[in-house]
């Protein structure tokens, strides 16, 4: 091949890979400072404080020291990439309007994702052994619904021991690996490349790079769930024509379509009973909550499966302000 022509395949290596950084995940919302921390008066008092790396109240606060009320359940968010605690800070307040108390795992996405399920298994066995409560619900969007899936799998050289009832939830996460990182686990992109593919898409991605695409082992052999998940709530979002932002006019200048239901599709995963599948017409960001757009259909799906409490009748006016303020679009 001539110098030109390995010179246009790399820029085109580049290209796509951009695409995937830039796209590949969700905008933070931006909340006026009064609403920068979790309206704690619909929870139950906390009799617990708790310090443990990993994890940290839903917000950016450099506090992370954790308060919770030891005899409830509790829901574990995790972020997907370019994001922190503070992008689920929103969905953790709706949580907390109906009385369930929220933590986050934070984690540093460009570490492997082995490596961050690991931490994140550290974490939760520190928590459990804390809590008078054995309910733990884990919701990971996007990269971290990856994250978590691995997290809970009885594979794992050192899996989560502790006596826990759990529930994962995964949202918008590509178990099938991410198509516009293939050619980074592509052997002939290799040698097209003169080598060259490894080192760009470790500058890009970082040492995840390898496990995002559907040659590795991370995701041919994602192994079955340890005992202790009662069940898997794995939502899929079909984002073909969704959008992400608007202009003055009306017109969608960004869209929201980062992943393909066949990436998010994968029989190793969909085969096992204990997964209910839930299949939703929604954008990436859309779907958790984004400026100017509601987490509605999340919202409801997560009520119906019983993880997210009803609304009472009374107070349904009242959760329809308070998403108007979280999602309000600046």
């Amino acid at each position: 091949m001539k110098d030109s022509g390995i010179g246009d395949w790399l820029s085109r290596l580049v290209a796509l890979t951009l695409i995937f950084i830039v796209t590949g995940c969700a905008s933070t919302t931006k909340l006026p400072p009064e609403l920068k921390h979790i309206d704690t008066r619909a929870l139950p008092s906390a009799d617990l404080a708790l310090t443990i790396p990993g994890l940290g109240p839903c917000t950016d606060n450099p506090d992370r020291t954790l308060h919770l009320n030891a005899s409830q359940p509790v829901v574990v968010l995790v972020h997907g990439c370019f994001a922190s605690a503070g992008r689920f800070r929103t969905l953790a307040q709706v949580f907390a309007f109906h009385g369930q108390q929220s933590v986050c795992f934070s984690y540093d996405d460009r570490d492997r994702l082995t490596d961050s399920a690991t931490k994140l298994v550290t974490a939760l066995d520190e928590l459990a052994d804390h809590m008078k409560n054995r309910n733990l619900t884990i919701i990971g969007h996007s990269q971290g619904g990856l994250i978590t899936r691995n997290a809970l799998s009885a594979q794992r050289e050192r899996p989560l021991d502790a006596a826990l009832d759990l529930r994962l939830v995964t949202i918008s996460s590509p178990y099938a690996g991410i198509a516009a990182a293939g050619h980074c686990g592509s052997s002939v992109a290799r040698v097209v490349s003169l080598g060259l593919v490894v080192p760009i898409c470790m500058l890009i991605s970082g040492d995840k790079w390898y496990e995002i695409t559907s040659a590795s082992e991370f995701i041919r052999e994602p192994g079955s769930l340890i005992g202790q998940v009662d069940d898997f709530l794995k939502i899929v979002t079909d984002e073909r024509d969704s959008c992400r932002r608007h202009d003055s006019d009306g017109q969608c200048v960004e869209d929201d379509f980062v992943f393909s239901t066949r990436e998010q599709y994968y029989p190793a995963i969909d085969s096992s009973p204990r997964v209910i599948p839930v299949e939703v017409k929604a954008g990436h960001a859309e779907i958790v909550g984004n400026a100017g757009a509601t987490p509605d259909k999340l919202i409801a799906i997560l009520q119906q499966q019983g993880i997210m409490r009803a609304t009472p009748t009374a107070q349904s006016a009242a959760l329809d302000a308070l998403l108007g303020v979280l999602y309000r679009n600046d």
